[in-house]
């Protein structure tokens, strides 16, 4: 029993079959909202993600970016401003028939391994609260080989907005190792390269703005399955990688590299007392976009990325703030995991510096800090939930290079004797 129907020129329709068919439309013309054609060209309109006054300044997004993120200050500034800039042209809407049109700026972030790209990505898409997929570029090959294709970049966006496609239209893609898709002038396959510059020409429409067919199971083993049609135009990407060697190539551009002890006349000596970490950052500082082509990215992939902010290797000073002053720092944690034991975890000023200092020598940035600490504190953590008295531990340089054992008040390492043997040895003399 239907509740009404409608009369046509020479037919009748229920109200169920104009739901269903109201339904069908909703579903065929999801993937196409984001276009329109007018005139011949196509526009695009993207969905506002948040209202213009709730989008922060770029000052209020290096705010937040500062509890998070220890040094890199021109970098914070350059995303700050790029990333404000995006959103402000999706808020504005200045493509649906104004003059000027705003283009998107992807982003490409330079510096070494544990600087903090990641971080920095990810805090962004925290700050703006928009979708945020991670994917590394080293997995990716190029249409016909075996590994993933570049549409799954864009099925970890959409499964991050929980299937909402509009809403992975103004989301933010961050694509690490992607100097691993550089081309190598030593390539001797007389095959394509088939994880290197073909990767970055399937990338170059992702990146500039294009209607992508997304397997929704991903790859080609299910040829039967329905594509998901995405609009590239609002997504923003955010490209990082090490780029091992790059400041040799600024140096031999520059014309500081040194041969021997000679140097030529009227040029420059380096400064004596320059440390290999401010040596490095004064380089990246210079860098240019015809030293990544040199490196081994196309012109074409290079001119989609326009803001390049490098980040130099943080210093001892900044590995010390790391470990204290972000909201997620390291010191902060374990001493919340104490508390939670009634237990008290103190660190004093010269245990930071020791721990830092040894972090600098792994030469892996702030990821060797947690791998330090762990070790630091794995035999009392794993006893530490077992002991019912309230303790106090106190952690110094002479606790970190391992002379003294990590226990209540410091006592020296040969002290701390556990284990029937020893008790029966003491009672015995």
């Amino acid at each position: 029993m239907v509740d009404c129907l409608i009369q046509g020129r020479s037919a009748f329709i229920c109200n169920e079959c104009v739901e269903l068919c109201r339904a069908t439309l909703s579903v065929e013309l999801k993937g196409n909202a984001a276009t329109a054609t007018a005139g011949g060209r196509r526009k695009t309109r993207a969905p506002v993600p948040f209202r213009k006054e709730s989008l922060p300044t770029p000052m209020e997004i290096k705010r937040r970016l500062d509890e998070y993120v220890i040094g890199q200050e021109r970098a914070k500034r350059v995303l700050s401003v790029a990333v404000y800039n995006h959103y402000k042209r999706l808020i504005s809407g200045v493509e649906s028939g104004e003059d000027v049109e705003l283009e998107k700026s992807n982003i490409l972030l330079i510096g070494p391994t544990g600087s903090g790209k990641t971080l920095l990505a990810r805090t962004l898409a925290r700050i703006l609260d928009v979708p945020f997929a991670i994917g590394d570029a080293t997995t990716l090959t190029e249409a016909g080989y075996v590994g993933e294709d570049v549409e799954n970049l864009l099925l970890k966006l959409i499964q991050a907005a929980d299937g909402d496609v509009s809403r992975a239209e103004q989301g933010i893609i961050f694509l690490d190792e992607v100097d691993k898709i550089g081309k190598t002038s030593q390539n001797i396959s007389i095959t394509r390269d088939v994880s290197g510059e073909g990767v970055q020409q399937a990338l170059l429409k992702m990146l500039e703005g294009t209607v992508a067919n997304v397997p929704p199971q991903g790859g080609r083993k299910h040829p039967e399955q329905q594509y998901i049609p995405i609009d590239t135009t609002h997504v923003l990407f955010i490209c990082g990688g090490t780029f091992t060697g790059i400041e040799e190539l600024i140096g031999k551009r520059l014309g500081k590299q040194a041969i021997g002890f000679l140097h030529q006349a009227g040029a420059e000596p380096a400064p004596a007392r320059v440390s290999g970490t401010e040596r490095s950052g004064e380089l990246m500082d210079q860098l240019l976009p015809e030293d990544l082509i040199e490196f081994g990215m196309i012109p074409e992939f290079v001119g989609r990325l326009p803001v390049i902010a490098p980040l130099k290797p943080l210093s001892l000073d900044e590995m010390v703030q790391v470990l204290m002053e972000p909201k997620n720092a390291l010191i902060r944690q374990y001493q919340k995991f104490f508390e939670m034991e009634n237990a008290t975890l103190e660190f004093t000023k010269e245990a930071l510096r020791e721990i830092a200092r040894k972090a600098l020598e792994r030469n892996t940035g702030a990821r060797a800090l947690r791998n330090i600490i762990e070790d630091l504190m794995l035999d009392l953590l794993y006893e530490l939930p077992s002991r019912k008295d309230t303790q106090k531990y106190r952690v110094t340089p002479k606790v970190v290079r391992g002379e003294e054992s990590l226990s209540a008040g410091g006592r020296p390492a040969e002290e701390k004797r556990t284990g029937p043997a020893e008790e029966k040895r003491k009672e015995s003399a």
